[in-house]
């Protein structure tokens, strides 16, 4: 939802170009979104400040690494918990490298049915990887799917570590680590150890941690401030950048509005989480 509001933005700061979400919503939903105040009453009943302007910084910062993968010639793109995530077919369409997209079989079908419902050609480059997280081996999966361990490989993990618990956060980077050759690049969000302990220190912190209760989803894994080299090097990673909110703003959001300041922030990004780009030494 959040994405298909976006694409219909007329502010160049808040518009991405997800214009496949759209589609992908029931009609009714797409017809009220193109009316500016029911764009308007979601983005105000969202359930923290700052959420809609972070899922539209991470969107725009996740894009801007997978064209670079593919214009770089890497192999493969796997994207972790791809859910209803369209790269594929908006960035990836014509381009030599796979992407390839796990997630649970439920997710999966319901997602391939929408673009068969929908007329949405999936490319030949686009492989599904159904995945029971329960039961399934992650590598034997990824293996039986073709994933090449000898091709430079870009991993995307959007919007899933902070649901994981801390021994699955690990079993998935190690995961990583052994299907990563040199050279190949991690990019994920996640969430400061702190709101997980309620510190209540960043803006829209309070809301965001009363919603993930709210639906049943609670945050299980966090990073502690500082300590992201450290949780990368566990695993053979090298930080390229990392982004905290104040960052993402002065990238997406400081005087792209008419009439706007030089380095005037016209959107807040809630504080909670942090954009990380990694490569394998």
């Amino acid at each position: 939802m959040s994405r298909a509001v976006s694409s219909l933005e007329k502010e160049a700061s808040y518009k991405s170009d997800d214009h496949i979400a759209l589609l992908l919503l029931p009609t009714l939903f797409r017809l009220l979104l193109r009316i500016p105040f029911f764009r308007w009453i979601f983005t105000k009943r969202l359930p923290a400040k700052g959420i809609y302007e972070y899922i539209i910084a991470r969107t725009k910062y996740i894009d801007g690494v997978f064209r670079e993968a593919i214009a770089c010639g890497f192999g493969q793109i796997l994207i972790f918990g791809a859910g209803f995530d369209t790269r594929a077919l908006r960035l990836g369409r014509g381009a030599d490298t796979l992407v390839f997209e796990l997630d649970a079989p439920m997710t999966q079908n319901a997602k391939i049915g929408q673009y068969t419902r929908r007329g949405l050609m999936v490319p030949p480059s686009l492989v599904f990887v159904p995945v029971d997280f329960e039961r399934d081996s992650l590598s034997t999966r990824l293996e039986e799917s073709g994933f090449d361990r000898n091709k430079r490989s870009l991993f995307i993990l959007e919007g899933v570590l902070m649901y994981l618990r801390p021994e699955s956060v690990d079993q998935t980077f190690r995961v990583i680590q052994s299907f990563a050759v040199k050279g190949s690049e991690v990019v994920f969000d996640y969430v400061y150890a702190s709101v997980l302990r309620g510190d209540g220190v960043y803006y829209g912190e309070r809301g965001m941690a009363e919603s993930v209760v709210k639906v049943g989803e609670k945050w299980l894994f966090g990073i502690e401030k500082g300590g992201i080299e450290n949780f990368l090097a566990n695993y053979g990673l090298r930080l390229v950048d990392h982004e905290d909110s104040s960052g993402l703003e002065e990238m997406y959001f400081q005087g792209h509005r008419r009439g706007a300041l030089s380095g005037e922030a016209i959107g807040l990004i809630n504080g909670t989480h942090c954009l990380v780009r990694a490569v394998r030494e």
